[in-house]
């Protein structure tokens, strides 16, 4: 009950603000970038990898839903047409950069892996704490290694915790398109550390 009530005062803040934007009110969006700037900050660095560019793309985000804010409607959810905008910049910017092809490929068969566990796990101890970190960075790694269209869905579900429906809304797919990317995603992320731990 409390987690519905704090979504329904965001909803209410949201709309607040979103209003007094489209009235001129500029302070008004600079209280939604503070809301949701760590959020998409770190969206933006899980896609690209580097803090420089996901600082950079993280502004043009806001920039750009400020300058389409008019284009907002109030049916929509905020967050995953924010998402939206940053998601399509990263991987705009990622096929500029260096188109990436690998690991493309039709696979056959396939085998959940556990990110969740990998990233999120409690510590015993410093030892466990330091390998727990390495382990995270090799996940993060790997990442970078992915078809943008891959790592953009793998990221939404298993870091930004969206459900299928919120993916395919932020990034304007059907929700079949969605599975079968995550379910490539995660096959290739399995082979390459399987790949690894062989090595």
């Amino acid at each position: 009950m409390t987690a519905i009530c704090g979504g329904l005062k965001m909803d209410l803040w949201l709309s607040q603000k979103i209003k007094q934007i489209k009235k001129g009110n500029h302070e008004a969006f600079g209280e939604i970038i503070e809301q949701y700037q760590g959020q998409i900050y770190q969206h933006c660095y899980r896609m690209l990898g580097n803090h420089h560019d996901a600082q950079e793309l993280t502004q043009e985000a806001f920039l750009k839903a400020y300058s389409n804010i008019h284009t907002f409607k109030r049916d929509r959810q905020f967050a995953p047409w924010l998402y939206r905008i940053a998601s399509n910049l990263c991987i705009d910017y990622l096929r500029k950069k260096k188109p990436l092809t690998i690991l493309d490929q039709e696979i056959k068969g396939t085998e959940d892996i556990t990110l969740t566990d990998q990233l999120e796990s409690s510590f015993d101890s410093p030892e466990e704490a330091y390998e727990k970190l390495e382990e995270k960075q090799t996940i993060e790694d790997f990442l970078l290694t992915l078809p943008p269209k891959y790592r953009s869905v793998i990221v939404l579900k298993y870091i930004q915790d969206f459900s299928l429906q919120e993916i395919a809304d932020v990034l304007d797919l059907p929700i079949g398109t969605v599975k079968t990317h995550l379910y490539r995603g995660r096959e290739a992320l399995r082979k390459s550390i399987r790949k690894m731990t062989r090595s």
